[in-house]
């Protein structure tokens, strides 16, 4: 087996298993918008609506350093 044959089947292979990996993260985010985990057309918006007094999106008021010593 030549280095180019090698190549090819590699190449190959490597395109394969990312369509698969594309594919994968698409169902996953499809079924976590339709549980209700996340809401990726507000996250979208976000380049749109990017003015100083905008409504945050995620209205969490512990911020994740503090959330970390909670934990301690």
């Amino acid at each position: 087996m030549e280095i180019r044959e090698l190549q090819a089947y590699a190449s190959f292979f490597m395109s394969i298993f990312l369509v698969v990996l594309l594919y994968w993260y698409i169902i996953y985010l499809y079924r976590s918008e339709k549980k209700g985990e996340k809401d990726y057309e507000k996250l979208g918006n976000i380049a749109l609506d990017d003015e100083i007094d905008s409504t945050p999106i995620n209205t969490s008021s512990v911020t994740p350093s503090e959330k970390k010593e909670q934990d301690k």
